[in-house]
């Protein structure tokens, strides 16, 4: 797992609006980054509701927020649409950014192991460097609480 103070390493990902998002061209200003498990399952859906919910007072914040999982772009096309999501999701279908943030791990559920992204959120600050880990262990609360960790470092780095 990525730690506060570490380099956050770069990537540029295909999103579900047509476009391409690479987090070194957003150098200047904070960038949440939340690593969801599968486009259309419940828990992802509450927590990218929350964190679109929020996207007004992230914009307000000058901080952009991207939602990546390793699904392709139509499936996060139908995901995004179908919830009005008022953030780009990222698709890594290569996993090159969950390997790279330490989020691609083994998984169980109901006795079954398996590979899969498990849930954190990163708050990456305007130099690149990794200010926030969030671990989504709570759904519900979760955009909040990275919210209120946006508007700390922002008023700790002025």
């Amino acid at each position: 797992m990525l730690e506060i103070g570490q380099r956050a390493p770069d990537f540029t990902l295909p999103d579900d609006r047509g476009g391409s998002f690479k987090l070194s061209a957003h150098r200047g200003k904070p960038v949440v980054v939340e690593f969801y498990c599968e486009d259309g399952t419940e828990g992802c859906e509450i927590e990218n509701r929350e964190f679109s919910a929020l996207a007004p007072a992230f914009r307000e914040l000058g901080v952009e927020v991207v939602g990546i999982s390793p699904q392709d772009v139509d499936s996060h096309k139908k995901f995004a649409a179908k919830n009005k999501f008022a953030h780009p999701l990222l698709a890594d279908t290569e996993l090159k950014a969950n390997k790279a943030y330490d989020v691609w791990q083994q998984k169980k559920l109901w006795g079954r192991e398996y590979m899969g992204t498990i849930r954190v959120t990163y708050l990456v600050d305007a130099k690149g460097k990794i200010a926030g880990v969030f671990h989504g262990r709570r759904i519900k609360g979760h955009a909040q609480a990275v919210l209120d960790a946006a508007k700390a470092h922002l008023a700790d780095a002025r």
